[in-house]
């Protein structure tokens, strides 16, 4: 059985496939064990050092490291993000509908600031924020992460409404929908699902873009890190950035399964509409026969 872009690999290509799979595990492999013997010969993986988390030094308690990393620094990370992507989200549907109006002077100024802001990177924009329009230090992390991710969110939807079949609008059209309605009713639910996994890689994008708070002030964890290394000292600056590294692709991987699981619900709801509209539709052939 062949997919409409490859055929089914056979059983040399499954081989190759398998033994190139084996050698890049191995090649990771030994590139890992590589980084963990220098690190150690730099004596900065210590079992004393570990104990930052359990019995800390001058006078700090395993509560206090944990309360500034989770509570402080997390919750700082993920109170940018959640704002961030909320809004950041809004405006790339406001974006997307003014991109695909069909009048020119509403279209064009849509893609320029589209353009514009999505070449943008997104430290520049933070500053931006704090110093040319004088917002406090967390508005101007939430509006550069704003502004860029809009315009990125903006594109992916525009691309999954690009990507429908032409004859979704026509049937809309067909039945008296007006632009408006076809977009809101028709074309952006299924873009929206369509788009997921490239929805949720933005938003983990943008999760991650907020550790750049950290350059204009922002109290992140990639900041708390930076603090918490200042006063321990720099001996613990491997354990200290590598559960926080630990505690980013946790979060990360989580946000990950929250999408598979949407994706998967969403597709039985698309399937489970379908086979009750063809039961409707197959009983209701049934009744018209029936009649004399």
């Amino acid at each position: 059985m062949s997919s409409v872009l490859y055929d089914t690999p056979g059983p040399r290509a499954r081989r190759r496939s398998l033994i190139g799979s084996v050698v890049t595990g191995i090649a990771i492999a030994a590139l890992l064990v590589f980084i963990v013997f220098r690190v150690a010969e730099t004596g900065r993986i210590d079992a004393e050092l570990w104990q930052v988390y359990t019995d800390p030094p001058k006078g700090s308690s395993a509560a206090d490291v944990w309360t500034s990393l989770l509570i402080n620094g997390l919750g700082a990370t993920l109170r940018a993000a959640a704002v961030g992507g909320v809004l950041a989200l809004a405006v790339g549907l406001v974006l997307v509908v003014l991109r695909m109006a069909k009048p020119r002077w509403v279209r064009y100024p849509a893609t320029g600031i589209i353009e514009v802001f999505r070449g943008l990177p997104v430290i520049l924009l933070m500053f931006f924020g704090v110093l040319g329009l004088g917002m406090p230090i967390f508005q101007g992390v939430v509006f550069g992460l704003v502004v860029y991710n809009a315009a990125v969110i903006g594109e992916i939807l525009r691309a999954g409404i690009v990507s429908l079949p032409s004859g979704q609008a026509e049937a809309g059209s067909a039945i008296g929908l007006t632009q408006p309605q076809i977009l809101f009713s028709i074309l952006l639910p299924q873009a929206i699902r369509r788009m997921l996994p490239s929805l949720i890689s933005q938003f983990v994008v943008l999760l991650k873009d907020t550790s750049l708070g950290f350059i204009i002030g922002y109290t992140e964890l990639l900041r708390i890190l930076r603090i918490n290394t200042e006063f321990f000292g720099e001996s613990y600056l491997f354990v200290l950035f590598f559960v926080g590294a630990a505690i980013y692709i946790a979060v990360n991987f989580l946000l990950s399964r929250v999408a598979i699981w949407l994706e998967r619900r969403g597709s039985m709801k698309a399937a489970g509409g379908a086979v009750h509209a063809d039961a409707e539709h197959a009983e209701a052939h049934a009744e018209g026969e029936q009649k004399p």
